[in-house]
């Protein structure tokens, strides 16, 4: 028995590949440091989903998809609670490009602004900075993005896209697929670590206190985030890719301090890593970066998570794609542990006392 299903193939697939013990990661064969820094996110796109161009011209959202996410503004909800709720009312064409508008325009009304709509000139990342803020962004705010939503836009089987795929072997629609992928990013330990990493270089403040706060923390017990994976088990390939781009970033377009400082902040975690969990491979993950990128770019915290499911998205299309070309319905066995031989009406025996 395999315990989260660690270990079991539960599917083929022609869009990546992830070798945790290599340290790679395969996007329809290119290789994420090829992939990432070069390609537009439509190229990207295009590669997964077999040479077709996404639809682009559905970014408008619906006067009911629009009175959700006042509703949702009204309660307060986490942007994640209002994309899952938006997302539900979406057709399946406009389930890639109205994402981004559906994360900004609750960003927007969340802060008692006005939506912007969509700009008919700008590409998929620049109008998603365009909707935030109202001003057209820097091609290198724009590159940067771009590099970002390359690098997370599909990394195998992961929770979100095997909920996906499990809902589209049952003959589900797309939009239902697309909405439980959702509900699985939102839960911490799958979407949830960029804006704790970034909180605990904030906490730090300068490198010269590096050492004694990440002390701390590793002999309290407390977990370093942005440091280690399930997967791999070296450097996480993605980790590299968007510290290029955060250098890029913050050299021409930010404060190179804080680029500094997260650099000396990773150096010293990965040194006492090794030196009070010797053997274990804790290296930096793609959360690391992924905050100081976003970060970067201006966004706050509560909208990491929901810029990644406006990459991933067209990674859980292509997913889906694929499943409804070969499938069948998965569904594993599992291993009954609860008692056996009751009697209706009948008490269990109470558990004998032991003195």
């Amino acid at each position: 028995m395999s315990q989260g299903l660690e270990g079991v193939v539960a599917a083929e697939t022609a869009l990546s590949m992830v070798d945790g013990e290599r340290g790679e990661l395969i996007i329809v064969g290119f290789p994420i440091e090829e992939l990432a820094p070069n390609a537009t996110f439509e190229e990207t796109v295009r590669l997964l989903w077999n040479g077709n161009l996404p639809d682009v011209s559905n970014r408008e959202l619906s006067k009911i998809a629009f009175e959700i996410l006042r509703a949702a503004a009204d309660r307060r909800d986490d942007p994640m609670d209002a994309l899952r709720a938006a997302a539900g009312v979406l057709l399946p064409d406009q389930l890639f490009p109205a994402f981004p508008t559906i994360v900004a325009g609750y960003w927007r009304i969340l802060h008692g602004q006005k939506p912007i709509a969509p700009s008919r000139d700008l590409g998929h990342a620049a109008n998603y900075l365009y909707m935030l803020s109202g001003e057209v962004p820097s091609n290198e705010r724009v590159r940067a993005l771009e590099t970002y939503l390359n690098t997370v836009v599909d990394h195998g089987l992961n929770a979100s896209t095997f909920t996906a795929r499990v809902i589209t072997s049952t003959g589900s629609d797309l939009v239902s697929a697309i909405v439980g992928a959702v509900g699985a990013l939102k839960g911490p330990l799958h979407g949830g670590a960029p804006g704790p990493a970034l909180d605990m270089v904030f906490e730090i403040g300068e490198a010269g206190r590096a050492e004694e706060v990440l002390r701390r923390k590793i002999e309290s017990g407390e977990k370093l985030m942005g440091f280690g994976h399930r997967v791999y088990k070296v450097r996480d390939p993605r980790a590299d890719v968007l510290a290029a781009a955060a250098e890029r970033l913050y050299a021409r377009d930010g404060d190179m301090r804080l680029y500094e400082l997260a650099r000396a902040v990773e150096r010293t975690a990965i040194r006492l890593l090794e030196e009070y969990k010797p053997g274990r491979r804790l290296q930096t993950n793609v959360e690391f970066y992924t905050a100081l990128v976003l970060h970067g770019l201006g966004l706050e915290t509560p909208l990491f998570t929901p810029t990644f499911a406006i990459s991933r998205v067209a990674g859980w299309i292509a997913h889906c794609l694929e499943q409804r070309r070969v499938n069948r319905i998965i569904r594993p066995q599992s291993i009954y542990v609860g008692p056996r031989g009751r009697v209706w009406g009948k008490k269990p025996a109470p558990s004998p006392v032991v003195c």
